[in-house]
């Protein structure tokens, strides 16, 4: 029995792709590796229902800071406790590591989801990208084994960071079990009601960011034909950005087509699965996770030719240039009416997420911890 560390602040306090991430590998590895202990350092805990998992398993020592502890816990203090706790592996699960920790001999993994800050750095602030940059090329720098969560994450990390090759291994990540799983008609109709939703619509869900290109969705939903002319469900947040959405549908005529609203986490495979269409043609992804949640739903999934995007949808993507309303227009079209299209996409998509299931990557993560562990 081997006692493994994680970083876990994004299982307690993030709940989109770092969160979903670190929760998914959590608790594969529980469910087929349940002879390890698991430790969680956090400097703070959001009890929701997606972390009550974690709070309440015997399979987990939650290790918080002492109040006292809690500036700078997380960079510097939290290396005393990992040495306190003879913790024989540690696993940053979202870009970083302990200030330290290197030190104490403790064999380190990070995992390193994207470096778009580096592809787009006017998105962020000025002091974020000195930040993000500083503690990424120290993690990678530091640890023993980087894990990437796609070659195009990869190919960057050897770009911007020197790191050679071999200290560097691709493992996917994987979605919740909840997209694996049919939908019966009631649970997917219970949604529509709540919602006040139709029956036919195209879906969106990621944050309402710059990169993600929502805008260019709009664009590419005003060029359809009228018959065409599906709704929008849009789930996710960010203020700035959606009023910049809002108005150019208002000046393209589509305003009432997009329907934004907030679903919770268990409702949304049923509405994945009530969808006609999944669109999401972002700039850059460390992976895309609602792209392997639409193959496991079985809908038909329109998404980007560059960055990580041709990886996380296979054959099942129906791939476009991002900045071209047109490609992603023409896209809509034939996914929406070519029947025999739709379902070669949806069997090749579906076939192609089976690579991503819990079992298949958890087997890959140990085998990576075995690696430094013997």
């Amino acid at each position: 029995m081997h006692r493994i560390g994680y970083d876990a602040k994004r299982i307690f306090n993030n709940f989109t792709g770092l969160g979903n991430y670190s929760r998914t590998l959590l608790r594969n590895l529980t469910s087929f590796h349940p002879d390890e202990e698991y430790f969680l350092y956090t400097p703070k805990v959001s009890r929701t229902p997606q972390t009550q998992f974690f709070l309440d398993s015997p399979m987990f020592t939650v290790r918080m800071p002492a109040k006292s502890r809690q500036i700078l816990w997380r960079s510097w203090r939290q290396t005393a406790d990992i040495v306190k706790d003879k913790i024989d592996l540690f696993h940053g699960l979202s870009h970083e590591i302990p200030y330290g920790l290197p030190a104490t001999g403790i064999p380190t993994i990070v995992t390193i989801h994207d470096l778009v800050f580096k592809h787009y750095p006017e998105q962020y602030k000025w002091l974020d990208v000195k930040i993000y940059d500083r503690k990424f090329r120290y993690a990678c720098e530091n640890s023993d084994l980087i894990i990437a969560i796609s070659e195009s994450t990869k190919r960057d990390i050897m770009q911007f960071y020197g790191i050679a090759e071999d200290k560097i291994r691709v493992i996917y990540q994987s979605c919740h079990e909840g997209f694996m799983l049919e939908k019966p008609a009631s649970a997917r109709n219970a949604v529509l009601e709540k919602y006040a939703l139709p029956k036919a619509f195209m879906l969106y869900v990621g944050s309402l960011i710059e990169r993600k290109n929502l805008l260019g969705v709009v664009e590419a939903m005003a060029g359809l034909p009228p018959a065409l002319k599906l709704p929008l469900v849009v789930v996710g947040q960010g203020d700035g950005y959606k009023k910049r959405v809002q108005q150019l549908a208002q000046d393209r005529g589509v305003l009432d087509q997009l329907i934004f609203i907030q679903p919770t986490f268990a409702e949304l495979p049923a509405l994945y699965q009530q969808a006609q269409l999944f669109v999401y043609p972002s700039y850059a992804e460390g992976f895309g996770i609602p792209v392997l949640e639409a193959l496991f739903s079985g809908v038909p999934v329109l998404t980007s030719n560059v960055s990580s995007l041709p990886e996380a949808a296979g054959p099942g993507g129906y791939l476009v240039n991002p900045g071209s309303a047109e490609e992603m227009k023409e896209g809509m079209v034939s996914l929406l009416t070519d029947q025999a299209l739709r379902k070669e996409k949806i069997a090749a998509g579906y076939q192609y997420a089976q690579r991503f299931t819990g079992e298949v990557l958890t087997e890959q993560l140990v085998s990576a911890y075995k690696s430094l562990l013997d």
